[in-house]
């Protein structure tokens, strides 16, 4: 009984000694143990206590040379690509063997590139969506027909409301499978333009690029420097420099404005809401590509310039009716019978709502 009662005292004493609390502005563990008890095992704790992390080395810190150097060598790798290497060669061999200014040899470049590349997938795109477009009706006066086949089937089968609706969306989506494969017109196929434009505009850029800077340095690249430098029309005769006058520019921006507003007056639909997104946010680029455009040199500029100038003949083009049969593209119900004077009319009626209703 008496040895029950000192293990028991003993247990109490020693579990209030050892009870250990946690100090916010020591950030560390303080021991109530008594100062006897620490003297004697602070040896042995030191030799069992586990280091606790540093958690200041385990921080990360955001370094911006680290995204300068990726940008180096991304910009490094597209530089010396094989495709703006062939393109850059391409600009040199047509300017020695014309012998045009390297103005007149980036015009001409730029609208022999979009002719024999760009337009044939421009026209077949356009070929895709009005197939396309003719399919989707097609499908709509399908649609009462499966209608009547699924509500036999639910009755017949004991369908419910949800397996009906089911097998209604499959036999859609079988149809759908059917026409596209009858016609070989997979919507995906429209996008082949995008896919090919956007790289060669790019690439075109680094190859005009390489020619300022000097790359790959050897002496010829030093001449071209200098016929750059002297190379130029009118108001810019220094193509290396960017257009002070802002003509260049302006004209970019106001080209690329144009072709948006284009392609959305061609419609006689009303756009949905995400056709209406998209425009406002390619209305937006167009404008914020206008100081970019101003401060880059004068041949990048002009070479952005002739593309827009050549897309906005080509959407031109290709709204005619007649060129459209011509070049074998289906008629299609958005297709407008008189797509000039349509235009014409919309951009009265823009003019109208801008004016004051007073003006004339």
């Amino acid at each position: 009984m008496n040895y029950c009662k000192i293990v028991y005292k003993y247990n109490v004493k020693s579990l209030f000694n050892n009870v250990r609390t946690f100090s916010i502005a020591s950030h560390s563990t303080i021991d109530m143990r008594r100062h006897d008890l620490v003297q004697c095992n602070k040896n042995t704790m030191r030799k069992t206590m586990l280091p606790l992390p540093d958690c200041k080395s385990n921080r990360r810190n955001f370094s911006i040379d680290g995204v300068v150097k990726w940008q180096e060598q991304t910009y490094q790798s597209i530089s010396s690509s094989s495709l703006v290497t062939y393109l850059q060669d391409g600009l040199l061999y047509f300017h020695e063997a014309t012998g045009f200014t390297w103005s007149a040899t980036i015009i001409t470049t730029t609208i022999l590139i979009r002719a024999l590349m760009t337009l044939p997938l421009s026209i077949y795109q356009n070929y895709i969506l009005a197939k396309v477009e003719n399919i989707s009706l097609e499908l709509k006066e399908l649609v009462n027909e499966l209608r009547k086949e699924t509500s036999i089937a639910k009755k017949m089968y004991n369908l419910s409301d949800k397996q009906a609706a089911m097998l209604y969306r499959r036999s859609m989506k079988k149809q759908w499978r059917l026409l596209i494969e009858r016609d070989n017109c997979h919507p995906l196929k429209a996008t082949l333009l995008i896919w090919f434009q956007i790289p060669m505009w790019v690439c075109m850029s680094f190859a005009i690029r390489n020619l300022l800077n000097m790359y790959p340095p050897d002496p010829s690249a030093v001449i071209t420097l200098m016929e750059l430098q002297t190379g130029g029309f009118g108001w810019i005769p220094n193509l290396t420099v960017p257009d002070q006058s802002l003509i260049l520019p302006i004209t970019f921006g106001l080209v690329n404005l144009t072709i948006i507003e284009i392609q959305k007056m061609s419609k006689l639909r009303e756009p949905s809401r995400l056709h209406n997104i998209f425009t406002n946010v390619f209305r937006g680029v167009s404008v914020l590509m206008i100081p970019v455009a101003a401060t880059v040199p004068s041949c990048l500029c002009l070479y952005w310039t002739t593309s827009s100038l050549f897309g906005l003949a080509q959407n031109l083009c290709l709204l005619s009716p007649s060129l459209r049969r011509k070049l074998k593209i289906p008629e299609a119900p958005s297709e407008l019978e008189d797509p000039y004077r349509h235009m014409k009319e919309e951009i009265s009626l823009r003019i109208k709502k801008v004016l004051p209703k007073g003006s004339s």
